[in-house]
């Protein structure tokens, strides 16, 4: 066999006669491209017209009682999260390790300080538990993760914030049009924040949003989103000019970016149903390997609604999961781990702290694995992967 290039875990190595699985595809279709076309005509690009306010509605209807504003990105969402929250020096946020490091970048960009608490291992989402164990005097703020697009425990955390006089916060990044209790993720907290990255169910290549779910700090975000004016007001007619109030940036996509953003919506109940559909028959070819092979596969509480983001496996220990993953990229399947956890990261380790050891979280690190999940798969596609994911496991390869 020809000697391979290390691939990176989106782009994986292909050989000869051989197809690539790629790790994501967006579900673009017809619509969006038309949609793209049409604002492209137009004569308004910037940000704030007609497109943004379609998709603030389209949110909003899946949202009530939420006022949804479009960002650029999630991080720009949590960024402006922070901002609402009046974060100050020495004030700490806690959240879980087992995330991206935009959840922290939020908070450190304010001088406040991320306190990580352990996952659950069931959920992989922040333990209320540990949660509750990280309060100080010095806590503000409970910004919580909804990891592959699977609730936490919302009563729990709620609870815990209200009784101590802490906001509670969603990066509900990798859950859009996912649910608890049939409420959707997003809509719990006082704020909370979508992604619609190129490798997210819905997808705009780059952008997000942040739902305003406190009615008190609407008035503030919309002049953040606006760069600190009360220009949404002055569109609305409200006041006769518009001018600087508040600490802002710009925040807000251009109109192309909100009109693929626009069509992928309107096709979120169908691109869900797809995926789901694949998430259950990865679940299904593997349940029945899983005690063979030492696999923990996914659980989903009886309360969420998920929304098949991801599909990810634990492996028995890390030498096997980093075996299984060169090898699965050797044939061009781009399968990939997940985070490096935050704590254990060089910035992590100068700026965040974590006040009790976080076992579940480095067990994760270490030992998850993530399949390729898009809606380009077929059948013949996920039994290839899990046929060589297997293969490798049991060191059959060939």
């Amino acid at each position: 066999m020809l000697p391979v290039a290390s691939p990176t875990p989106f782009m994986p190595a292909i050989l000869p006669g051989q197809a690539p699985i790629p790790f994501y595809l967006a579900d673009i279709s017809q619509a969006e491209m038309l949609a793209v076309q049409a604002v492209l005509a137009g004569n308004r690009h910037a940000g704030g017209g007609q497109q943004t306010e379609r998709c603030h509605a389209l949110l909003a209807a899946t949202l009530p009682g939420s006022t949804p504003l479009l960002t650029q990105s999630c991080t720009a969402a949590l960024e402006m999260a922070a901002l609402l929250l009046d974060l100050r020096p020495g004030d700490e946020v806690i959240m879980p390790s087992w995330t991206f490091c935009s959840t922290a970048n939020a908070v450190l960009l304010r001088g406040a300080v991320p306190v990580f608490a352990d996952i659950c291992p069931r959920t992989l989402n922040l333990d209320p538990a540990a949660a509750a164990a990280a309060i100080t005097s010095r806590s503000r703020a409970v910004l919580c993760v909804h990891y592959a697009g699977v609730g936490c425990a919302m009563e729990e955390l709620a609870a815990l914030c209200a009784a101590h006089g802490l906001a509670l916060v969603e990066d509900a990044a990798q859950a859009v049009g996912a649910t608890w209790r049939g409420r959707a993720l997003g809509g719990f907290g006082v704020l909370g924040t979508f992604s619609f990255h190129a490798s997210k169910n819905i997808s705009a290549g780059e952008g997000g949003a942040l739902l305003i779910n406190d009615p008190a700090l609407r008035a503030r975000a919309e002049m953040m989103w606006e760069k600190g004016t009360d220009r949404v007001r002055f569109s609305r007619g409200e006041v006769a000019r518009y001018t600087w109030q508040e600490i802002g940036s710009s925040f807000l996509p251009s109109e192309i970016t909100a009109a693929l953003l626009a069509a992928q919506l309107t096709r979120c109940g169908e691109i869900t149903a797809r995926r789901l559909a694949l998430w259950e028959r990865y679940h299904a070819l593997l349940t029945p390997l899983a005690a063979r092979f030492e696999l923990r596969l996914p659980e989903i509480p009886a309360e969420a609604g998920h929304n098949a983001h991801i599909y990810h496996l634990r492996l028995p220990d890390a030498g096997r999961r980093d075996r299984a993953l060169a090898l699965l990229a050797a044939e061009g399947i781009g399968a990939t781990s997940h985070y490096e956890p935050l704590h254990l990261s060089p910035a992590g380790r100068r700026m965040a702290r974590a006040r009790a050891p976080l076992p579940v979280t480095e067990d994760c690190g270490a030992t998850l694995l993530r399949l390729p999940l898009h809606n380009e798969l077929s059948p013949a596609d996920q039994e290839r992967v899990v046929q060589r994911l297997i293969a490798a496991l049991s060191g059959r390869w060939h």
